[in-house]
């Protein structure tokens, strides 16, 4: 039985707000609601919602949910859109002091 999910918001400022919770109609609700001022997307409603995955224990979701967070915008998008082919291009780093650019 899954039980935890991870979800991506989309906010009104076009922003992206990912959470972990155990009833997924129960945390949007409260989400659209503005239940905690405190909440990111507190001032940032109305809400979409455009993505979930669901796990069977609380430690994968929050294993995922801090990757997630931990994602560029693109790659986040690249999740959303299910490209996940995309995820390994946008992984790459771009500095200019990447290890790539010294011989």
């Amino acid at each position: 039985m899954l039980n935890y999910t991870v979800y991506i918001l989309k906010c009104n400022d076009q922003t992206y707000y990912t959470g972990i919770t155990n009833d997924i109609e129960r945390r949007i609700d409260e989400h659209e609601t503005g239940q905690n001022e405190q909440c990111y997307t507190f001032s940032r409603r109305p809400l979409e919602l455009l993505f979930t995955e669901h796990f069977s224990t609380p430690i994968q979701a929050i294993e995922f949910e801090k990757q997630i967070k931990g994602w560029s915008r693109k790659k986040k998008e690249a999740l959303i859109n299910n490209s996940w082919e995309q995820l390994p291009e946008f992984s790459k780093c771009l500095n200019e002091t990447s290890h790539k650019n010294f011989k």
